[in-house]
């Protein structure tokens, strides 16, 4: 199994450093695996009638925060395809405060949304454990910073745990 190096400071934006330092140490592949597992478990345990709730008016409800943590993963992981295979175009960034309510996370059940999440993170594993040590490395830019690709694997996680924590602590306490 490919064991991906913590990325250094220089390998992605400042603003991921929280995200990079919730991620434990060990292999970052079971790391995510045992994350997604989690993640799922506690999305499933959430009855449909708590899923709309918004801890303050205007926040996200659990499943916007569900929703967006499906839709980074997918676009912190294109970003890793892209650079993996030696992309030089600069890649967009995105607004997640558009996203959330674009799409559509409030309108499906909350099982659905488990669903998704457990698909993607399943795509995801396949995507980091099929790079070799040089894919890992390469570098690219995203939203006008430089990221490497391992750094981009590392923010997926931290990512996750970041939201993990905040719907345990302001949603489902």
């Amino acid at each position: 199994m490919i064991e991906i190096a913590r990325p250094e400071a220089s390998e992605f934006a400042p603003y991921y450093v929280p995200y990079v330092a919730r991620v434990p140490a060990g292999n970052l592949l079971d790391v995510m695996r045992r994350q997604g597992r989690d993640f799922v478990a506690m999305i499933r345990g959430v009855p449909e009638g708590r899923a709309s709730f918004r801890y303050e008016p205007g926040k996200w409800s659990v499943k916007q925060v569900v929703g967006h943590v499906c839709d980074a993963e997918r676009i912190f992981t294109y970003r890793a395809l892209c650079f993996s295979r030696g992309e030089q175009a600069s890649l967009p960034g995105f607004d997640e405060n558009a996203y959330a309510p674009a799409s559509g996370a409030d309108l499906r059940p909350i099982a659905e949304l488990a669903a998704e999440y457990e698909a993607i993170r399943g795509a995801t594993l396949a995507l980091f454990s099929g790079m070799s040590e040089s894919m890992l490395t390469n570098r690219g830019t995203a939203n006008g910073n430089p990221f490497t690709v391992r750094a981009l694997a590392y923010i997926v996680a931290g990512h996750t745990f970041h939201h993990a924590a905040i719907l345990k602590e302001r949603y489902l306490k």
